[in-house]
């Protein structure tokens, strides 16, 4: 199973993630934007995590075959048999589909990471982020991190799951 948890940074993605490993049943590896980064090498980075509106910096054009390589990865360890938990900020329509073709004969949740942008913006967010990052995929499931902790994130998504 694939959880992909959409959402602007900081807004409490990789949280959830977290929780989904120590909660849910099964092996849950994290997959994302933080361990892309890691990968990444400096004069790319900040790789897929670059932000909306960036489009002349170095890692602009690696970020379509930044994320291609996420999916397969992504993809590679389900088919393994490892469940993955993928907390990105998908805001180009081409990469969100990119997402979807590559992820599509695979058991996906696609979980929509809100926050409102006051809080968004109190944890050191980005409006630039929060306006265009839930406008290009459509959503199993959402959940809102002003109202709920991760661990409850992570219960509604295991619900979700059943």
């Amino acid at each position: 199973m694939i959880v992909v948890l959409n959402g602007a940074p900081r807004s409490g993605k990789s949280s959830i993630a977290v929780a989904i490993q120590e909660s849910l049943d099964g092996v849950w590896m994290n997959i994302g934007v933080d361990v892309a980064r890691q990968m990444t090498p400096p004069a790319i980075q900040p790789g897929i995590g670059l932000r909306p509106g960036e489009p002349d910096l170095p890692a602009a054009p690696w970020v379509p075959v930044l994320y291609a390589a996420l999916w397969e990865s992504v993809s590679a360890h389900e088919r393994l048999g490892l469940n993955v938990a993928v907390d990105v900020g998908i805001y180009d329509p081409a990469i969100a589909a990119d997402a979807r073709a590559r992820l599509a004969e695979l058991p996906v949740l696609w979980v929509g990471v809100r926050c409102p942008l006051e809080v968004l913006e109190a944890r050191g967010g980005k409006q630039r982020w929060h306006d265009v990052v839930h406008t290009q995929l459509a959503y199993d499931l959402e959940v809102d991190t002003s109202v709920l902790s991760p661990a409850e994130s992570a219960a509604r998504i295991a619900t979700f799951l059943v």
